[in-house]
């Protein structure tokens, strides 16, 4: 008989609906399981009391997901919980509002029992903060989870919550949920409010969902998508349901292909290049026309996206008392971003937005767009991070993740797949992007290629 955490998300809510098992039980059933398993760092902070109060005074709502267990990144304010942003610098920081986020996510009757582990302020691609424990990917817990949503996708992964949101500037929903063996969806540009902080003036980061099946994911970005009176730009109402696209026939579609990493010179590993092979072997089994074409984004793309992530880091405003408190990279990208003038932010904002035209306008007549997700397996912890040389931590990470960032910049929904293993066990995702707007498009073929290729089976060590 299956355990309530073999069961999908979406199986959970529906149970919870039918009244044959109470949110309560299921907040009591992730809140043991978290408090006992919790070896690969996925928490940063348990709310147990708080949790179990909530599920208990919860009245029927219309959410697929409504009464189900989740957790909320810490990056993400919530009111009366400790919220850290992966610092030291906030150890202590308890916020007494919440942001979009956790709002959407309590409107949809949704339970938290904690806020899962990332990296100071989300700016590296592995989740090591010094607030918390590494964040390891269960598949082998010498390995990371990946960043910045590393703990999200560690408990996800773990069976410690079915399904939670991340937040993705340059990849981190997808990098950890192709750490981990997940579905991780980035959500297209204005999507989902970044109220009341709207922190990134930029437009490359945005939340979204990390879970274990498509339709998990898609039910938990119509729990989270949704404009807000301050938003500076959204996206269109989707036709339906986010969920009820991954319903329907995608139809034939145009995909293009490239491999060649965007961001930084880099041999990748052959099993990421055999992944993204096979999966444009299953995209042309299920009658989809696969395209080769030129990497779409130019090498002067790249200093110029690494202008805009130095400054966002120098937004994240520390007294300077305090600021011998913040780990090397953030220093390092901190002092990056403080020497760019005023005119010279306005002018890399201006090159990323034409950089992002030519990208859009070249990528237009295909429906979708495969690469791989990441340029190895997940790496084992420490490997990239270095204290004494943030330049070449840096650019480790860049090796690491050299198409993930790409869709940023455009604004295109992203989405990694988990559909290949390597033979000692280690996930390897491959990933889609589709037009700006076309997560409905996005999600149709994602759901086409799992029901084709199906993972919700394979389990870590564990679980």
């Amino acid at each position: 008989m299956s355990e309530l955490h073999d069961l999908t998300a979406l199986e959970q809510g529906e149970l919870v609906r039918r009244r044959e098992v109470s949110s309560l039980e299921l907040t009591g059933h992730y809140l043991e399981r978290a408090d006992r398993l919790d070896s690969v760092g996925a928490f940063v902070t348990l709310t147990p009391e708080r949790a179990r109060a909530r599920a208990a005074s919860l009245e029927p709502g219309d959410s697929p997901l409504h009464g189900v267990p989740t957790a909320i990144k810490d990056l993400n304010m919530t009111a009366g919980v400790r919220t850290t942003f992966g610092s030291a610098v906030f150890a202590d920081f308890v916020p007494d509002v919440s942001d979009g986020v956790t709002l959407s996510i309590e409107a949809a009757g949704m339970v938290s029992i904690g806020k899962t582990n990332t990296p100071e302020f989300g700016s590296p691609c592995y989740t090591e903060p010094d607030v918390a424990p590494p964040a390891v990917t269960p598949w082998d817990r010498t390995r990371t989870a990946g960043g910045s949503s590393g703990g999200a996708a560690a408990a996800v992964a773990a069976g410690l919550v079915p399904v939670a949101q991340g937040s993705d500037g340059g990849g981190s929903i997808r990098i950890p949920a192709s750490c981990c063996g997940l579905v991780g969806l980035k959500p297209t540009r204005g999507r989902i409010s970044g109220h009341p902080m709207y922190g990134d003036p930029v437009g490359l980061a945005i939340t979204g969902s990390i879970g274990r099946t498509v339709r998990d994911s898609a039910a938990l970005l119509d729990v989270l998508a949704g404009r807000r009176p301050g938003d500076p730009f959204w996206a269109p109402e989707p036709s339906d349901t986010f969920l009820s696209a991954c319903e329907r026939e995608p139809g034939r579609l145009r995909v293009a292909r490239f491999v060649e990493p965007l961001i930084a010179s880099v041999v990748v590993d052959p099993e990421c290049v055999a992944a993204w092979e096979r999966a444009s072997t299953l995209l042309e089994s299920l009658g989809h026309e696969v395209v080769d074409i030129a990497v779409p984004l130019p090498p002067e793309a790249v200093p110029v996206f690494e202008t805009c992530w130095s400054v966002l880091t120098a937004l994240s405003v520390v007294p300077p008392e305090q600021q011998h408190l913040l780990r090397p990279l953030t220093r390092w990208l901190t002092e990056r971003g403080n020497a760019v003038s005023g005119p010279e932010f306005g002018l890399a904002i201006g090159a990323m937005r034409r950089f992002a035209a030519g990208a859009l306008t070249m990528l237009a007549p295909y429906d979708a767009v495969l690469t791989p997700t990441l340029a190895s397996p997940p790496v084992p912890v420490g490997a990239m991070r270095d204290d004494d040389d943030p330049a070449a931590d840096f650019e480790a990470q860049k090796a690491f993740t050299p198409w993930t960032s790409a869709w940023n910049v455009t604004g295109m929904p992203a989405v990694s797949l988990p559909l290949h293993w390597t033979s000692d066990g280690l996930p390897v995702g491959v990933m889609l992007a589709a037009r700006p707007a076309e997560e409905e498009l996005l999600l149709s073929l994602s759901a086409q290629v799992e029901a084709a290729a199906p993972w919700l089976d394979r389990k870590p060590p564990g679980w």
